[in-house]
């Protein structure tokens, strides 16, 4: 303890007279009590985040199960890019591919109109892989491919704004 109060009677202009037995028991029942209050209030923070995070990822897939452009629209933000990689047939090159916000809104709107695009119960796999403050890492698993998402609470809505994906048979990507 004597270099710490060294340290603040140097650079802070700080002395203290302490008991070194009864300030580390202090600061123990401190710290304890610090650690305990901010891993509740983390958790609590972490728990909502964690269902929001969930929720617009379902949001994304879902809209596209039963066509709803305006749910896919609301778990986008508008600077949405979504990439995958496709190989030209011709030249056998590999390349990426790119859609936005509004291909996506639209793709909701049109691919599964016959309801043919899904089985009966299609597969819904959200793995949280990351979560920060206001951004996150998802993995999604659907029947036929990955989705690898970055999302961003922005005004206190998480939206997605990067998507990176495959079918899970990667030879489909011609």
């Amino acid at each position: 303890m004597s270099v710490l109060n060294s340290y603040l009677n140097n650079n802070l202009g700080l002395v203290f007279s302490f008991d070194v037995r009864k300030t580390t028991a202090h600061m123990k029942t401190a710290l304890t009590i610090c650690v305990v209050f901010s891993s509740i209030l983390l958790h609590a923070q972490s728990k909502d985040d964690s269902l929001a995070i969930t929720k617009i990822t379902l949001d994304y897939l879902e809209s596209q199960h039963k066509p709803n452009p305006k749910q896919m629209e609301q778990a986008l933000h508008p600077r949405l890019v979504k990439r995958t990689f496709w190989k030209d047939r011709a030249t056998q090159k590999d390349y990426l591919s790119e859609y936005f916000a509004d291909n996506m809104v639209i793709l909701a709107e049109r691919y599964n109109v016959k309801g043919d695009k899904f089985p009966a119960k299609p597969r819904k796999e959200v793995k949280l892989l990351d979560i920060s403050d206001r951004t996150a890492s998802v993995k999604l698993i659907a029947d036929e491919w990955i989705d690898y998402m970055h999302l961003v609470k922005v005004n206190g809505d998480w939206k997605i704004v990067n998507v990176l994906w495959q079918y899970h048979d990667s030879s489909r990507h011609q």
